[in-house]
């Protein structure tokens, strides 16, 4: 792209660049010059808007953070309507069909990234902290509305579901799962659980 050429949304070209690099080559392939190229801009755009390289991935997961937190709050909103599988399983393929599995390699992958980041999160991974909070949420929700059996322990079902599904969709050289197979993986974990 020619200097001097306004980009719109340039923040959100590179993090969507980025976030096809790493779905398709993994955290190995992500550098500042393999975004730029692929978001098609001189490579001095990304250095224009971040202070460096860590501070580009730091936001962009921040950015994803974001998304993952708009499903949280879709999911609560839709409690009590539909199957509890069938929502979960949708939250859950919203969450890893995104780059959220490849968050959790990239985060493992950079120790300058993941020291950053336990500046503004101290616990836990990011992304997958988050989605088992949406779901504790959500579970809770249910529970509220009588559709989950109250004595279930939502501080271990979160996570499991969280757990089963990163599994499911951890391994970024196969196919995607069908949502059969995560309504199956949802419908196992939640067992008897529901009250109906």
């Amino acid at each position: 792209m020619p200097t001097g050429v306004a980009i719109r949304d340039v923040r959100e070209q590179l993090f969507d660049a980025a976030e096809r690099i790493l779905l398709r080559d993994g955290p190995s392939g992500l550098t500042s010059r393999s975004v730029t190229t692929e978001a098609g801009c001189a490579k001095g755009v990304l250095h224009r808007h971040f202070t460096d390289f860590d501070g580009f991935l730091a936001e962009l997961v921040e950015d994803r953070i974001v998304r993952v937190e708009r499903l949280g709050a879709a999911l609560r909103e839709g409690s009590g309507s539909g199957t509890v599988a069938a929502n979960l399983t949708e939250a859950l393929i919203g969450v890893f069909e995104t780059v959220a599995v490849a968050i959790v390699s990239l985060v493992t992958f950079r120790d300058e990234l993941r020291a950053r980041l336990q500046q503004t999160r101290p616990v836990g991974i990011p992304i997958l902290g988050e989605a088992t909070t949406l779901i504790a949420d959500y579970l809770a929700a249910e529970v509220e509305a009588g559709r989950i059996v109250a004595t279930v322990d939502i501080t271990i079902l979160a996570p499991t579901l969280i757990g089963s599904a990163h599994l499911l969709f951890a391994d970024r050289t196969l196919p995607r799962p069908e949502t059969e197979a995560v309504h199956a993986m949802v419908s196992t974990v939640l067992g008897g659980t529901l009250t109906a």
